[in-house]
């Protein structure tokens, strides 16, 4: 079943960012158990936004819910084994990063999002609040998607 954003803003980044790209397709793709990475990346991107609303900082919350959006923009089926990606975890932040900088003008903290949200896997940590917010709730979305599933 089709996730459906529960904040407006992500609502109006998702509709836009479908109308735009590709991120419908994501509905064709399973990411965690049952979950379609298009679910996963409504479900991250409003658990970011909930979080960032918490915080005693000043957020771009334009640029989180994007960034969430599409942070794994990667495009394919990752259980289908292709030698070309041996190791989807550390692969699929560089293909989705590559695919959203094809198909959106994005802005350099989007781009943080999306490069570093597998932060411990992947060496490199975020470098803005927004990266670091949305590094966080793609964890506490997959724990709770995998799971969910047992």
């Amino acid at each position: 079943m089709p996730q459906k954003p529960t904040d407006w803003l992500v609502a109006l980044h998702a509709r836009h960012l479908e109308r735009r790209g590709r991120l419908a397709q994501l509905r064709a793709y399973k990411q965690h158990g049952s979950t379609s990475v298009y679910a996963h990346s409504v479900d991250v991107a409003s658990l970011a936004l909930k979080l960032a609303r918490r915080l005693p900082f000043k957020v771009d919350e334009d640029a989180l819910v994007r960034g969430a959006l599409l942070h794994d923009y990667f495009l394919y089926d990752w259980h289908v084994p292709d030698p070309e990606r041996p190791m989807h975890g550390f692969y699929h932040p560089k293909a989705a990063l590559k695919n959203a900088d094809r198909d959106f003008a994005l802005t350099d903290r989007e781009r943080d999002i999306i490069r570093h949200h597998m932060f411990p896997l992947t060496l490199s940590p975020p470098r803005t609040l927004e990266g670091a917010i949305v590094c966080v709730a793609d964890k506490l979305c997959a724990i709770k998607e995998t799971f969910r599933r047992r």
